[in-house]
């Protein structure tokens, strides 16, 4: 059996990966990408946990957790098209729809 803090290893890479996509680039699907990065990187954390604890609460609320992430990014690319088609480009310091 793999030892847990293998897992949590591999998940604060993922984190600190989707983290500095988040920080550094400027398109809005790689943020948006990057956001769900490391939200996979907090499922597998709990799921770790939840594994190494031998208790399913942890993997029914990541389960949860990844159905309400799969939500928020179809309505995050159906605002990422909308601003696209007004807009016609994705560069995150050009995009200032709500300012007045």
């Amino acid at each position: 059996m793999i030892p847990l803090y293998y897992y949590l290893i591999i998940s604060c890479i993922l984190f600190a990966v989707g983290a500095i996509g988040v920080m550094i680039r400027k398109n809005v699907i790689i943020i948006l990408i990057s956001i769900e990065l490391m939200m996979n990187a907090a499922n597998l954390a709990l799921v770790a946990f939840s594994r190494h604890f031998d208790m399913m609460d942890g993997q029914i609320i990541a389960f949860l957790a990844m159905t309400v992430a799969a939500a928020e990014t179809a309505v995050g690319l159906a605002i990422i098209v909308c601003i696209f088609r007004d807009r016609e480009k994705l560069h995150i310091d050009d995009i200032n729809i709500l300012k007045w």
